[in-house]
């Protein structure tokens, strides 16, 4: 048999995205699937979650749908996406709602949506699924500024590039306030606390721009992908300098957007102080989720210890030896020395001897709990 026959074509992906819960997302993939299914194609749903909404409901129609599976955790039974099941009817086209959701933890099994889709991709089955803006990875701390609910599900930036199709389900703000008011997103007793938290007119305004602004982004190339094309340009390179403390997370995607939009080389520096044998190390914790987040953004890691009084020199040395474009900083936080004077800070070096390169100060972020 011809490698061409053992391995078969990877499935495309069709990816709904909308700016917040309902839009219309699963409603209009549904609708879809129906026409696809009459144009001949065999499309089953692998997981659907209506969410009571009647008129979902209603679209299913005679579309085949995957039975779930059961999951017992700590005593309560789950329903979770039977991958299994579906991988064995093999269907042409998948309908796999809610991207973003956390599996309940199994044995053998992946912790998230978006790792079964990909095994349905590279099974040769298209997949087709939904997702709402919040739940981008880069957009965490944007999001958590504009409806201050810090998103706890997220999906990795790059898995979007996978999709052959994005299309955006688009609401005005005030069809979706009415479509609350009548029932058709939550129940009836949770209406007026979403009015008043989630559903305000202006977080709803702010999240369809994010939305809109997404979507254009992802389907149209980056004007510097059109440069570099044409005229053999190298590319920008970008240095994200985090130290583990609070604001390192931040610090990460807000330079994998710099880099994605520049179509950039990303660089993530992690500087660990050696000022004091007293000082406590970095959380393994901390450290992980720094080299997962580097790892899911595709950008290179690079460790250096340095005492305090260095770190701006170092984050200098490392830039030169990496020619990098530009570099991202966290703001300082205040240190007043004697006579109110502030010491040099990191900042202040970088400004000083790194003239070769933009500088990017990032300002300190705060953070609702995770909902």
């Amino acid at each position: 048999m011809s490698e061409t026959q053992e391995r078969p074509r990877p499935g495309r992906l069709t990816i709904y995205v909308g700016a917040a819960p309902g839009v219309g997302k699963t409603y209009k993939m549904l609708q879809d699937a129906h026409v696809v299914k009459n144009q001949g194609f065999d499309v089953v749903i692998g997981w659907l979650d209506t969410h009571g909404r009647r008129e979902t409901a209603e679209q299913v129609g005679d579309l085949e749908r995957i039975p779930p599976k059961l999951v017992v955790y700590q005593g309560r039974t789950f329903q979770e996406m039977d991958l299994a099941a579906i991988l064995r009817r093999h269907p042409q086209i998948a309908l796999v709602d809610e991207l973003a959701h956390t599996n309940v933890p199994e044995p053998g099994a992946h912790a998230k949506r978006y790792e079964d889709i990909e095994d349905l991709l590279a099974a040769g089955i298209d997949v087709v699924t939904t997702v709402n803006i919040q739940h981008l990875e880069s957009l965490y701390d944007k999001v958590a500024h504009i409806t201050g609910v810090a998103v706890r599900e997220r999906v990795p930036d790059q898995f979007l590039r996978r999709a052959r199709e994005i299309k955006l389900v688009d609401a005005s703000p005030e069809t979706l306030q009415e479509r609350l008011r009548q029932g058709k997103i939550y129940a009836m007793d949770k209406v007026d606390a979403a009015l008043n938290h989630f559903f305000q007119l202006g977080k709803l305004a702010a999240l369809r721009e994010l939305a809109l602004v997404e979507v254009a982004n992802r389907v149209e190339p980056p004007l510097n992908t059109v440069v570099e094309a044409t005229q053999g340009g190298q590319r920008e390179k970008i240095l994200v300098c985090v130290s583990g403390g609070p604001q390192s997370e931040s610090l990460i995607r807000r330079g994998w957007r710099i880099a994605d939009r520049l179509q950039a080389e990303l660089t993530v520096l992690l500087i660990r102080s050696t000022s004091s044998p007293a000082e406590p190390e970095l959380n393994e914790t901390v450290l992980t989720r720094i080299r997962q987040l580097s790892a899911q953004f595709g950008a290179a890691l690079i460790v250096r210890d340095a005492p305090k009084h260095l770190i701006g020199t170092t984050i200098v040395s490392v830039a030169e030896e990496l020619k990098v474009s530009q570099i991202v900083i966290g703001q300082p936080p205040p240190r007043p020395g004697r006579w109110g004077l502030r010491r040099s800070s990191p900042v202040d070096v970088v400004l000083a001897r790194a003239e070769f390169v933009d500088l990017h100060v990032v300002g300190r972020v705060t953070h609702p709990h995770d909902t």
